[in-house]
């Protein structure tokens, strides 16, 4: 007799929403509603480790996460994620249903401040900013600002710099920008290739080097095809080189008084690492863990020994600058 319970397919953790987390919808000032995903402190006394809001990327979603967020539960934390606006099932602000728009970083730094300022009155301190990608340049820019005042913040991969970086962002800002007074703002600034087969390998490649958690995202695409998105449009290409250069004026990243902790690789073909290791260099506080081999953009979703040594780094890390009361 076949045992039915042994053969069927099982559902990998980070392919299915924990059984303890809470789905809802967070209201902006402006009444577009975000997705959110919270989920609770396990295995310790409520309050008793802060909370961590972490912030996706460019085309992102916290699906995608999941195994990491739960890793930070499992070790006592509270942890919160919420789409930005325009992404995941938080509608859409181009002209179809993929292709990624804004008019100006500012509305995401608007949203993330009002939902920073709602989050940390009804969670327990200390409280972690944590952005990955475009989430950690966004984050970075928000705490630079003065609009918020984490505890501690950790970026992983933050976009503080565009590839190809041989082509400098002055240059760069002019081409998007012409392209947008023609008219095309809302246009693609990419083209996705005819042969999907094609575009899976590369993407895959610049994102991580572990197969089965590049699948995660894929798997989601077919439970949740709202969550997929595709190339950006030139009106974000343009937005997000004016945000970065928004930072890169002195003495901006020079008046950050929190602890931040940087995460990053020369390898990385989708953010500059010369960006991010200038950036730490400028930050007060400002710590940097590089990885120099086998380590793709998703640091946090990359292949066992990265991804270990990375979360061990940011355990110790957050011990170390918001040690555990009590």
């Amino acid at each position: 007799m076949i045992d039915v319970l042994e053969t069927a397919p099982r559902i990998p953790p980070r392919r299915a929403i924990p059984a303890d987390a809470l789905e809802d919808h967070w209201i902006a000032r402006d009444g577009h509603p975000i997705r959110r995903l919270h989920i609770p402190a396990r295995g310790h006394v409520w309050g008793q480790r802060g909370s961590i809001l972490f912030m996706p990327g460019r085309a992102d979603c916290y699906e995608k996460w999941l195994e990491t967020l739960s890793d930070w539960a499992d070790a006592g934390w509270s942890v919160t994620s919420a789409d930005w606006r325009g992404q995941g099932i938080s509608g859409r602000l181009g002209d179809d249903a993929t292709t990624g728009h804004i008019d100006d970083f500012a509305t995401w730094i608007a949203d993330y401040t009002a939902l920073w300022s709602d989050w940390v009155r009804s969670t327990p301190g200390p409280h972690v900013a944590v952005g990955h990608s475009m989430g950690g340049h966004l984050v970075l820019r928000a705490i630079a600002e003065g609009h918020v005042v984490p505890d501690a913040a950790i970026l992983s991969a933050p976009m503080l710099g565009l590839h190809p970086t041989s082509i400098p962002t002055p240059v760069l800002r002019a081409t998007a920008r012409a392209i947008c007074a023609l008219g095309l703002r809302r246009r693609r600034a990419w083209k996705v290739s005819e042969r999907p087969e094609l575009v899976r390998r590369a993407r895959q490649n610049l994102l991580t080097h572990d197969a089965d958690r590049y699948a995660d995202e894929q798997d989601w695409y077919a439970q949740r095809p709202g969550l997929r998105m595709g190339p950006a449009s030139w009106g974000w290409v343009a937005a997000a080189l004016d945000s970065i250069r928004r930072l890169e004026h002195r003495p901006v990243l020079e008046k950050v008084a929190i602890p931040v902790l940087l995460l990053g690789t020369p390898d990385d073909g989708l953010v500059s690492w010369p960006a991010i290791r200038q950036a730490a260099a400028r930050l007060p506080n400002g710590e940097l863990i590089g990885y120099a081999e086998n380590c793709a953009h998703e640091i946090l979703r990359e292949s066992d020994p990265i991804r270990a040594h990375a979360l061990a780094e940011i355990g110790a890390f957050l011990k170390r600058v918001v040690p555990a009361r009590g």
